[in-house]
Formats: structure tokens, C-alpha cells, sequence
């Protein structure tokens, strides 16, 4: 914090202030790639999803702007009507303002842009695997912070194996294993020998006796019937390599659905002895076979 406001006293007159953390270079380009000065912070050049690596820094998504910043946009806005009208012989076409493509690729280098480079963790949250990746992150930094809000094991509770979180009116059988990387939330209810790993069980959620739930989000107020099997393929970054970070898989892929997390919407109920694998179930489904590979509308 001492930093952040280190930065702010000394660049009083800067439009704006970009969070941004090292990434590998392949996956760089996944994302708003920044070229620095380190002695001063300041951004000198910025690219959005280059083409070529220019940078491992990559932009966060966070921002601090002066009220210096509203008036890029309309600067912004005049000079590309400008350009369209040369290009479309004096016809006006409808525009778009984009923050990162237009507003900051014109600030970097002139001492308006500064970067504030974090260590702590990261991760973007644009699919449906990333949600888990998101909620083990959560998890850990709780486990260093905050162990009290974490499930441990006791006489009479389910067996917890790494970082687990349960809700205070979550009811949980005693020969239940949850963990690692699970969050069960308010009024669940967990039955005997159920089976909980890198899952979010969302409020209201039953399941029933001996049911498995892996890499899995479970929608409210789902039931997941005896012995049924939810069950779905994770997505997590390369964990030998320090910078990685979660890809941002397509919904499609190969004319195919792309194996990723299995998700329950709410109300959704799976019967007993099924298997639902690598699926998105639409809210208020009642299922009555298993499924693998497909979205159920």
C-alpha cells in the first residue's frame, strides 16, 4: 500500500494508473502487452493482443484515472472520425471508444500512463474452468491470511484434504471427503460418503449419499442424486512454469463442445447412478440418463 501511494504523490498529474504482473511469453499475447521504463514506471509503449511478443507484462484490468481522463475520449473520438471520413469520402461512421486500444495505446509515452506491477495473485475469469482455478487462489490466500475461515478436521466432521470452506449452516455427514479446493455454501447438504474435490457447491445444493462431484460447479438448490457421478476435465495453468496463467479455451472447439468444468444451473436435478462428465445443464433441467460432452438446454 505504501508503493500505491508512493506512486500517486509523485505522479499527481498522470491520467492514469495500470495494474499489471509478468506472464510467459507465449501467453503475453493473450493479453495487453506493456513496455515500461523501470526507473520511472511509465508506460512507453502498449500493445493489446499483439501479434508478436512485445512484452511479458501484461495488463491486470485495474485502473486509477484522474478527471484528466475524460477528456481523451472525445480527442480520441474526433481524431478517428477524422480518419473515416477521408476514408469514406465525407460519411460519418458509426463509433466506438475502446479503452485499451485506442485511449491507452495514445497515452503510452507521454508520461499520462504509469504501471504498478503486483505480485500477488492473479487470474482473469473468462470461462468456465477459470472459476475453479479462481476459487483455489481465494482458498490459499485465506490459508496464509485467514486459517480460522478454512474447515479443518475434527472428531464428528467430514475429512477435509487441503484448503476447504464451509458455510456455518452447511449440513455435512461425518464420512463426507471434501478437499482440496472446495467451497460449499450456505444451508448445503452433504450426505454419507459423498465425494467433494475442486468443486463449488453453490447454496442450497444437496447431495445425496455416496454421489462423486470433481471439477465441478453445482447450481443452486441442485440435487445430485445417490451414487450419480458430476464430473468435469480442469483447465489449470502449467504448474511448473512461475508466470503461467489459465488459457482462455473456446466454448467450441474441433465442432465438438471443449472438455472443461462440468456445470449445474440452479434447480437443476441429476438422478441416482448417472454420470454427467464435461457438460453445462441449464437451469431448471430435471435429467433422467447420464451425458457427456454436450450442453442440455
Amino acid at each position: 500500500r505504501s508503493e500505491i501511494i508512493l506512486i500517486l504523490v509523485n505522479c499527481f498529474r498522470i491520467v492514469s494508473i495500470s495494474l499489471s504482473l509478468q506472464a510467459n511469453r507465449t501467453q503475453s499475447l493473450n493479453y495487453g502487452c506493456i513496455v515500461e521504463n523501470h526507473e520511472t514506471n511509465e508506460v512507453l509503449h502498449f500493445v493489446e493482443k499483439p501479434s508478436t511478443f512485445v512484452s511479458d507484462i501484461i495488463n491486470c484490468g485495474i485502473y486509477l484515472f484522474t478527471p484528466d481522463i475524460f477528456g481523451q475520449p472525445h480527442w480520441v473520438f474526433q481524431k478517428n472520425q477524422q480518419i473515416q471520413e477521408e476514408l469514406t469520402n465525407g460519411k460519418q461512421m458509426p463509433e466506438v471508444i475502446r479503452l485499451e486500444q485506442d485511449i491507452f495505446t495514445t497515452l503510452a509515452g507521454q508520461k499520462k500512463l504509469v504501471v504498478y506491477k503486483t505480485q500477488h495473485f492473479w487470474s482473469q475469469i473468462k470461462s468456465a474452468g477459470s472459476a475453479i482455478y479462481a476459487s483455489r487462489l481465494y482458498l490459499k490466500q485465506y490459508h496464509q491470511s485467514h486459517p480460522e475461515r478454512l474447515a479443518t478436521n475434527q472428531d464428528g466432521t467430514p475429512k477435509i484434504i487441503g484448503d476447504v470452506y464451509i458455510h456455518p449452516t452447511a449440513n455435512i455427514d461425518p464420512s463426507a471427503v471434501l478437499g482440496p479446493n472446495v467451497s460449499i455454501g450456505k444451508g448445503v447438504i452433504i450426505g454419507g460418503g459423498v465425494r467433494v474435490r475442486e468443486s463449488i457447491i453453490l447454496h442450497g445444493a444437496v447431495l445425496q449419499d455416496h454421489c462423486c462431484v470433481l471439477n465441478s460447479i453445482v447450481g443452486w438448490d441442485s440435487t445430485v442424486g445417490k451414487w450419480a457421478r458430476v464430473e468435469g476435465t480442469p483447465s489449470d495453468p502449467n504448474p511448473n512454469d512461475p508466470y503461467a496463467k489459465i488459457d482462455s479455451e473456446t466454448l467450441f472447439r474441433d465442432g465438438g463442445l471443449t472438455p472443461s468444468i462440468t456445470i449445474l444451473g440452479c434447480n437443476v436435478s441429476i438422478p441416482s447412478e448417472v454420470i454427467i462428465r464435461n457438460s453445462i445443464v441449464l437451469p431448471h433441467k430435471d435429467l433422467n440418463r447420464s451425458f457427456q460432452n454436450q450442453i442440455i438446454l
